[in-house]
């Protein structure tokens, strides 16, 4: 079986804009996409599977649910794609090639994706990638800084490749994130991005206060083993001078 996306409600929006929010750095596009879900209120438009995805399914109040979804507004005109896996590999190029023929086949305005960045100094900063040059001009008139060399992988790479191809529009949203935990911070970072793009009105509030307080528990939790080895060593020390 192939990549199969599966509609469960009717698909009633005008081209809309599709923002695809998978498992990533950070996992700024999955807190970012889940965010949005939650917020604005979405209702379920379906779910995507494969015999190549992991044989799970998530539970959530108490019921199964497919762990790749999407979600729709007919207010805000939007439908997000929120997964709980990350896309094996093999099944990149195939769910990236599955994602456009149906956005083409239902008139997607254009894709945008969420993920993270690796920081490189204070996490700040935002940028941009587009596939074609028009969307480029656009994003630098909005203040998002775009990436002029580099790579970029996994399904939003080839997502944006084969939307480049195609002259389809699509833009990936890059936040600097933390590297070894999830990144709420990074996650309101493009959100307030993609508000620029889309005029869509969210408040990003309590994301940046989860941040703060996860970046006070790992202080914390830093703080203690620094302080654990720290007795190590002096133990270590006493036991050498002791049998030295």
């Amino acid at each position: 079986m192939a990549v199969r996306i599966v509609e469960t409600s009717e698909f009633d929006l005008d081209k809309p804009t599709l923002i695809e929010g998978l498992p990533g750095l950070g996992l700024v596009g999955t807190i970012a996409a889940t965010y949005l879900v939650d917020k604005l209120k979405m209702e379920p438009l379906g779910y995507i599977v494969s015999e190549k995805f992991p044989p799970i399914a998530t539970i959530h109040n108490n019921l199964p649910l497919h762990p790749i979804r999407l979600y729709k507004s007919k207010k805000h005109n939007l439908i997000v794609l929120v997964s709980e896996f990350i896309i094996p590999l093999n099944s990149v190029y195939s769910l990236s090639e599955a994602l456009l023929e149906w956005a083409v086949s239902k008139k997607v305005d254009k894709i945008i994706s969420l993920g993270g960045i690796v920081i490189r100094g204070e996490q700040d900063e935002v940028f941009g990638i587009a596939s074609t040059l028009q969307l480029v001009k656009e994003l630098n008139a909005l203040g998002i800084k775009t990436i002029r060399e580099g790579a970029t992988t996994g399904v939003n790479g080839v997502l944006l490749a084969e939307c480049a191809t195609r002259g389809f529009p699509a833009i990936s949203l890059l936040a600097e994130a933390k590297q070894d935990y999830m990144d709420p911070k990074g996650a309101a970072m493009v959100i307030e991005a993609l508000k620029r793009i889309t005029n869509i009105e969210i408040d990003t509030t309590d994301l940046v206060r989860e941040s703060i307080e996860l970046e006070r528990k790992m202080s914390e939790i830093i703080s203690k083993a620094k302080e654990s080895t720290k007795h190590y060593q002096k133990t270590g020390d006493e036991l050498g001078h002791m049998y030295g």
